[in-house]
């Protein structure tokens, strides 16, 4: 999907996108199946580009998918929100952190690391 088919999405549709694909990427990673996930990684990087620049109402629903059901969904939320609501996204990183180990828990615990040490950058 190209940045100016992401700038026509409206808000609501663009959430529901990031939702499906950073769930996807969550499953996938977390099967082992490192190629899949990488191409979704790079759309829901996208995602999450576009939903930072679209303000208070995509932040809005940036904070409620910090409790969505879906671990990746979760995750991808929680690097969007860092910039916007540091604590939050914090503590769903933190969470996402804890045992079992899988990808996604290594990926939130050195996310969260980079993000202390002040050497997240915030943009792909």
């Amino acid at each position: 999907m190209k940045t100016q088919d992401l700038k026509a999405l409206g808000t609501e549709e663009l959430i529901a996108r990031f939702r499906e694909v950073s769930a996807r990427h969550g499953r996938l990673l977390n099967a082992l199946d490192t190629r899949a996930a990488n191409k979704d990684y790079r759309l829901a990087a996208a995602f999450r580009k576009e939903l930072r620049t679209r303000g208070p109402d995509a932040e809005k629903c940036l904070l409620v998918l910090l409790t969505d059901p879906e671990p990746g969904t979760r995750y991808w939320a929680a690097t969007a929100a860092l910039g916007f609501a540091p604590s939050e996204a914090e503590r769903a990183l933190a969470l996402l952190a804890e045992p079992p180990p899988t990808l996604l828990s290594v990926s939130a615990a050195m996310t969260l690391d980079a993000w202390k040490n002040g050497t997240l950058p915030l943009e792909e």
